[in-house]
């Protein structure tokens, strides 16, 4: 399974923000990393600011270049704003799913937990990350899984109520993706249309 392995704070303090998840190192310096961080001072191109809002999408969504392009492409094809599908598909990967259900930390944890076959979707283990869920399908915890430390602490005191496109049964621990979320919705900081410019050059 191809991921980004790399320094995860070094990128989180490139673009600002904790991207990858809680970071303590992003949140004692958010400044660029490097020796002149905290001073450098300088104007970005409009290719540079569309290319940093595409590399901003792929680490925070956890996507290398070739599956992002691949997702880009298939957005254009589909009727509507492609921007706004792009993020739309994103949001209905199921590692990303896991993540929204509160069922994992971070979303490489997430990752991590349908990799090692802990996640069903409709009763049936699945263990692709990028598997893209359906309206009207549900996500939970593998019955024998259901009591890992790691699953029960990321749950706890979890709002679920924050993503209108989710709904959590506490009792089953499994959640229904009730529909593809909109755009206002979706709270990441991704300015979808720089990508759009980005890739129609």
């Amino acid at each position: 399974m191809a991921r980004y392995t790399g320094p995860k704070s070094r990128i989180a303090r490139k673009f600002g923000e904790p991207i990858f998840g809680p970071d303590k190192a992003q949140a004692r310096r958010n400044y660029a990393p490097g020796q002149h961080g905290n001073s450098r001072k300088h104007k970005t191109s409009e290719y540079g600011t569309q290319l940093r809002e595409k590399q901003k999408a792929k680490y925070t969504y956890g996507v290398l270049e070739k599956q992002f392009r691949n997702l880009f492409e298939e957005a254009q094809t589909k009727k509507g704003i492609t921007g706004e599908i792009l993020l739309q598909m994103l949001e209905s990967r199921l590692d990303n799913v896991v993540y929204r259900l509160g069922i994992a930390p971070t979303r490489a944890a997430a990752r991590q937990l349908v990799s090692h076959r802990h996640i069903v979707v409709d009763g049936e283990v699945v263990n692709i990350p990028s598997y893209r869920i359906r309206q009207g399908q549900s996500v939970g915890v593998r019955e024998r899984d259901k009591s890992m430390i790691v699953i029960t602490d990321a749950l706890a005191g979890f709002n679920h109520s924050k993503y209108p496109w989710i709904e959590w049964n506490e009792d089953s621990m499994t959640g229904t993706f009730l529909h593809i979320p909109e755009r206002a919705d979706i709270p990441e900081n991704i300015k979808e249309q720089l990508i759009v410019e980005l890739y129609s050059k």
